[in-house]
């Protein structure tokens, strides 16, 4: 069996029959010729139903995951709507990690729950804590986010899964953060796995996309009927350029992780942080447990600030390679304040984020360069102390 970057080229990636082209042709139709009523060449009729570039890229994400099905949509927030009306009916619980992305929490709290689905938010990084909740309020699912968005909290997947399935419930874990090139829940025992192509997989900051990987054939079937039914499927050349994000997946993943690393160490000292959220540290309390279950840390990087929310603002209004911008994953790096920005949704919930927290999408350039520019805006902390 082939391995893993071996798969991020090749997977679902053979050479084109008709042409020899190393690089499978962009099927942009959305028809297809029948050779008669209902005898479709290669079985594609219309592309809502099946295209050949999205099932390209979907056979690679199946590779990656170690899953048999995986299905590509619009958007993760559009994976995560399709896969959840999957499993969920009227009066179903959903327990959630009370860090979860603020995208995925709107949709449960504020889309979900006016369709009789009940939710609750709990710490999930103490699996024995998380098992009493889970077994009173026999959830339907148990949606895992490791790491976290924003605060880079660390769940034992495996662990996790012992105590939902004790319960009779579906695990998902979100491995938008981790991608699979550094987690494979799957493997861990979860039942699905879901992705915001968006981020890491795409990796250029150039294409919205979301992904669903599986094992288990009657899951999939469901979640095949609801692609084609609803409809939120990635489209052709959005398909096209996740595939070819992903053949670098490997290599870009350990530039974000090494430029990371570096960078929470050095921001550990810097006198106007509090505190530096970032698993690679051996003083994250869920570093040993992100070390067993991951083969690197990624390149994601939480910090808190003094000074309050001011500060915190002040920081991301004065980088220069760390560009102002919500999203994360891409080759270039990012600064953004969750507070007002992605996780604004969650404010005033038991979700809510610091007011000081700065997060850092760190990526493959040079990483004194990028120390520089963050140590820099974090000492102009001390003008604006002085103006104030």
């Amino acid at each position: 069996m082939s391995k893993f970057n071996t798969l991020a080229v090749h997977a679902g990636q053979d050479v084109d029959v008709a042409t020899g082209a190393v690089i499978p042709p962009l099927h942009l139709s959305s028809t297809f010729k029948q050779d008669g009523v209902g005898n479709m060449r290669a079985g594609y009729e219309y592309s809502r139903s099946g295209n050949p570039t999205r099932a390209n890229l979907q056979t690679n994400l199946a590779a990656l995951e170690g899953g048999s099905h995986a299905f590509a949509f619009s958007s993760g927030l559009a994976a995560e709507d399709t896969l959840l009306r999957s499993l969920l009916q009227p009066g179903d619980h959903v327990v959630i990690a009370n860090d979860v992305y603020g995208g995925t929490y709107r949709l449960i709290n504020g889309v979900f729950s006016k369709w009789g689905i009940t939710h609750t938010a709990i710490d999930m990084s103490d699996p024995e804590g998380a098992r009493a909740v889970i077994a009173s309020t026999k959830p339907k699912v148990v949606w895992i986010e490791t790491p976290s968005n924003p605060m880079l909290r660390i769940i034992d997947i495996a662990a996790m899964v012992e105590v939902a399935h004790a319960s009779g419930a579906v695990v998902v874990v979100d491995n938008t953060f981790a991608t699979p090139a550094l987690q494979q829940p799957l493997s861990l025992g979860a039942d699905a796995v879901v992705h915001s192509t968006t981020k890491y997989l795409g990796g250029h900051s150039d294409v919205v996309g979301g992904a669903v990987i599986l094992q288990n054939y009657t899951l999939a079937e469901q979640v095949a009927y609801l692609h084609n039914a609803a409809g939120a499927i990635a489209s052709p050349f959005d398909s096209y350029l996740t595939v070819r994000g992903i053949k670098t997946l490997a290599v870009r993943m350990d530039r974000h992780s090494q430029n990371a690393g570096a960078i929470a160490e050095r921001l550990q000292s810097h006198p106007r942080v509090e505190n530096v959220f970032y698993p690679g540290l051996p003083s994250h309390v869920g570093h040993d447990i992100a070390r067993a279950q991951m083969s690197g840390f990624g390149g994601m990087i939480s910090i808190t600030v003094t000074g309050g929310e001011a500060a915190a603002r002040h920081v991301v209004a004065n980088t220069h390679l760390f560009t102002l911008a919500e999203s994360l994953g891409g080759v270039e790096s990012l600064v953004e304040f969750p507070f007002a920005m992605t996780h604004a949704s969650v404010a005033g919930t038991a979700l809510a984020v610091p007011e000081n927290l700065v997060r850092l999408s760190v990526g493959i350039e040079d990483v004194d360069d990028l120390t520089d520019d963050i140590v820099a805006a974090l000492d102009s902390l001390d003008s604006l102390a002085n103006n104030a």
